[in-house]
């Protein structure tokens, strides 16, 4: 929920996330509430990093993809990407799934200590080395991949090959809308 704080690709909190909650429609709650069931048996808990963006938080998203200046979170986030290509090579979108409310970036961690899986990147890396079928990452890190994408597809949702933390609902209620309200 990093967008209502400072520690995300921007380096400010984004419009529209005035709270650090997770929305989701009642069908994805559903489907990740299964998830998180399964989960417990192998001692795995879901870590939430994103679910429902409000539309004037992508809008936030371009306007900052315009400030030529504005580097501050390069070196975290995008360090070997140019600002202005991140559209177009579709690290961000103006058009985001996450605003219909079956979208989710999560991530796997372990229920007893809360330390996430090794999946060798962190989330919101805006570089290839997040795409899911990288070759810049381990054997284990691509393994701790395939442990989440097996579980998220099994439950109905399917995966986004330049975020391997980026999983929409398959079935999503709401695919030709693009919601606007608060996260509060």
């Amino acid at each position: 929920m990093g967008y209502s704080g400072e520690i995300n690709f921007v380096g400010m909190p984004i419009d529209g996330y005035l709270a650090p909650f997770a929305i989701a429609t009642e069908e994805a709650a559903l489907a990740l509430q299964a998830i998180s069931d399964e989960l417990e048996q192998q001692e795995l808990i879901l870590v939430f990093y994103d679910a429902y963006r409000p539309q004037k938080a992508v809008n936030h998203f371009i306007r900052w993809s315009l400030d030529e200046e504005d580097l501050l979170m390069k070196e975290s986030f995008y360090p070997r990407e140019e600002k202005s290509t991140l559209f177009k090579k579709g690290y961000l979108s103006k058009r985001s799934g996450h605003s219909r409310g079956s979208t989710v970036d999560v991530t796997l961690a372990h229920a007893d200590t809360g330390e996430e899986l090794d999946m060798g990147s962190p989330v919101d890396m805006l570089d290839v080395i997040s795409n899911f079928n990288t070759k810049q990452i381990t054997q284990e890190q691509a393994a701790n991949r395939q442990i989440l994408k097996q579980l998220m597809t099994k439950h109905n949702f399917k995966s986004y090959s330049k975020e391997w933390w980026h999983y929409t609902l398959k079935d999503e209620p709401y695919p030709n809308e693009y919601f606007d309200f608060d996260v509060e």
